[in-house]
């Protein structure tokens, strides 16, 4: 698993293309929950009272993602288009505030953040919820927030989440922990480990 970002720390990072210009900077992370990935960024001007932008930066369009920048080979990567269009975008992909379900109707509590791969992935990886009492016993937080995988399968309908059941197996409210356990979760599902 690459680097985890949070979708939240990726708002005011700047686009800046191979040659070190800054064009752009991220406004809103368009997700698709049901495919697992980014599929785009709108965008705001450089500067700080820059308005949006009428243009979008798709995901194929992305060079790299790291914690501090969004590369792009080059300006020519950012796509005009109406502003309602990418409102609408922003406004299809977003998954904070939406309550968490498992596929067997239990409630796990409601998404705070999502955590996407790094690089050139772009896949969701987590979603850090704050959770209901009893999904993590001995919880050292007052508030309960913790990483849930995505899981191989999510479906969204309206303001719910709904993942597999499973991902309840490798819930902590450690981000280290997290991917240690997700890690081993993920290779003993596939085979890799006993």
């Amino acid at each position: 698993m690459s680097e985890l970002l949070a979708v939240r720390s990726l708002t005011t990072l700047p686009v800046v293309t191979l040659g070190g210009d800054a064009v752009a900077h991220v406004k809103d992370t368009v997700l698709d929950p049901v495919a697992g990935c980014i599929t785009g960024f709108t965008l705001t001007g450089r500067t700080l009272l820059s308005g949006p932008l009428p243009r979008d930066l798709p995901w194929p369009a992305v060079h790299s993602l790291g914690h501090h920048a969004v590369m792009v080979r080059d300006a020519e990567a950012l796509c005009h288009l109406p502003l309602s269009v990418a409102r609408r975008d922003a406004l299809r992909g977003r998954l904070l505030g939406a309550q968490v379900l498992t596929d067997e109707g239990d409630v796990l509590g409601t998404v705070r953040d999502v955590l996407v791969e790094g690089g050139t992935s772009g896949r969701i990886a987590a979603f850090r919820i704050a959770a209901h009492r009893d999904l993590v016993p001995g919880s050292r937080h007052r508030r309960y927030l913790v990483y849930v995988a995505r899981g191989e399968a999510v479906s969204v309908s309206g303001r719910s989440l709904v993942v597999p059941a499973h991902t309840t197996t490798c819930v902590t409210d450690d981000l280290p922990d997290f991917v240690a356990r997700a890690g081993t979760f993920h290779a003993r599902r596939t085979g890799v480990l006993p």
